[in-house]
C-alpha cells in the first residue's frame, strides 16, 4: 500500500519473504535477529512499488524458494552510490546510471548488470479542485527553473489566463531519478532546478502535500497517481503535439514524451554468482510484465523481458546510456540501445 510510511513500508518489504506480517510491530523481535536480508536493494522510489510487489510474490508462491529481501527508497542517486560501494546487491533507478556513477564503479570495481523492467511517464498532479486540465512544457519549465526561485509565487504569473492564487510546489529531493529526468526532460538541464519548493525522496510525501491543498503543483512516477487517482488529478501536459494525459495507453505509444521513460534494476554482477540474488531476478524479470502493469506501469514486451533474463544470466555487464539520460527515447528505441562494457 504505498500510502503507508517508509519505516512500515521497508519492514512489510523485510518481512514478506518469511509471510509473517506480524513482524512489523515488533522489529527488534528475535526472529528479525537470526536471520539477516539475503539481498538488499536500495534506490528510486519510482522503481519501489513494483520491488516490492516482485517481492510479495515471490514471498506467496510457494515454489520460488523465497529469500529474505529488505528494500528501501533512498532515491536514485543514493541507490547507485550504495551499489558502487559494495553496500547493497540492487539498486533500482527511474534514469540511466550517469557518468560520474560509471566513473565511480569502475574505480570501485563493482561491475553491474544494468536491467530495463518497465516504462514510466513522469505525471503532473494538482488538487480535485483545481480547474486547470493541462499544462505546457513551457509553463512547466516557467515554474520549476532556477530563475523562477523567490519569484513566480503565484499560478497567474505563470499564465495570465490562470487564476490569482499562490504556487505550492512539490517535487522530488536531489538524491531522486524522477528529479534529474523532470530538470532535464523540462528546464533543459539535469538538476538544475528551484529550490523553494517542499522537496522529498519519498513520493508519498507530494502525494500528501498535493492532497490536502487545492493550490499545489507536482510531479511524480505514473504509479503512484494510479494508487492515489481519487485524491488527485493528472495534467495532460503539450509538448507540441497536442495535450496528452499519461495514461498507460500515451505512455507505452510514445505519445506522452517527453516525459515518458524507462526504470531499471541495476544489479551487482558478482551478487548474482549467490544462487539466492540470481533466483530473485529471474523471479524479478519473469513476473515484472505483469506486476508492472499491476502497480501502475507499463511492462516491456515480453521478448524484451526474454533479452534481459539472458543478459542476467550471461552476466553481461555494462549500460546502454553512456550516462546520458533517456529523454524521450520511445521503448522500442530503449530495447535497441546496444549495451557497453565500461572501460575507464
Amino acid at each position: 500500500m504505498m500510502t503507508l510510511s517508509l519505516a512500515v513500508r521497508t519492514c512489510i518489504a523485510l518481512v514478506a519473504s518469511l509471510a509473517v506480517l506480524a513482524a512489523c510491530s515488533a522489529p527488534e523481535s528475535a526472529q528479525e535477529e537470526e536471520r539477516a536480508p539475503a539481498i538488499r536493494i536500495d534506490g528510486s522510489s519510482t522503481v519501489f512499488p513494483l520491488t516490492q510487489a516482485v517481492v510479495a510474490a515471490m514471498a506467496a508462491d510457494a515454489d520460488a524458494d523465497a529469500p529474505l529481501v529488505a528494500v528501501a527508497e533512498t532515491g536514485t542517486s543514493a541507490g547507485i552510490a550504495r551499489l558502487c560501494n559494495g553496500e547493497i546487491d540492487i539498486a533500482g533507478a527511474s534514469r540511466p546510471i550517469q557518468t560520474r556513477e560509471i566513473v565511480s564503479c569502475f574505480r570501485s570495481g563493482v561491475s553491474y548488470v544494468e536491467v530495463p523492467v518497465g516504462f514510466d511517464g513522469l505525471t503532473i498532479i494538482v488538487h480535485p479542485s483545481n480547474p486547470l486540465t493541462a499544462v505546457t512544457t513551457e509553463d512547466l519549465a516557467a515554474m520549476w527553473s532556477p530563475d523562477a526561485e523567490g519569484e513566480v509565487m503565484t499560478w497567474r504569473q505563470v499564465n495570465s489566463r490562470w487564476r490569482d492564487q499562490p504556487l505550492v510546489l512539490f517535487g522530488p529531493g536531489v538524491q531522486s531519478g524522477t528529479f534529474d529526468y523532470f530538470t532535464e526532460a523540462v528546464v533543459g538541464q539535469t538538476g538544475q532546478s528551484r529550490t523553494d519548493y517542499t522537496a522529498s525522496e519519498d513520493d508519498n510525501v507530494i502525494v500528501e502535500g498535493v492532497a490536502s491543498d487545492p493550490n499545489a503543483l507536482g510531479y511524480l512516477g505514473h504509479a503512484y497517481f494510479e494508487s492515489n487517482r481519487e485524491r488527485l488529478k493528472a495534467l495532460a501536459v503539450n509538448a507540441g503535439a497536442g495535450a496528452v494525459i499519461p495514461t498507460t495507453e500515451a505512455i507505452a505509444s510514445g505519445e506522452y514524451a517527453p516525459l515518458s521513460r524507462p526504470i531499471f534494476i541495476y544489479v551487482n554482477a558478482e551478487a548474482l554468482g549467490r544462487p539466492e540474488v540470481a533466483r530473485f531476478v529471474e523471479y524479478y524479470l519473469t513476473h515484472a510484465e505483469a506486476l508492472s502493469a499491476e502497480v501502475g506501469y507499463v511492462p516491456l514486451p515480453t521478448d524484451a523481458y526474454a533479452t534481459y533474463l539472458a543478459r542476467v544470466q550471461e552476466r553481461r555487464v555494462g549500460t546502454a546510456f553512456s550516462g546520458r539520460p533517456a529523454t524521450g527515447l520511445t521503448i522500442e528505441e530503449v530495447i535497441a540501445a546496444p549495451l557497453i562494457e565500461p572501460s575507464s
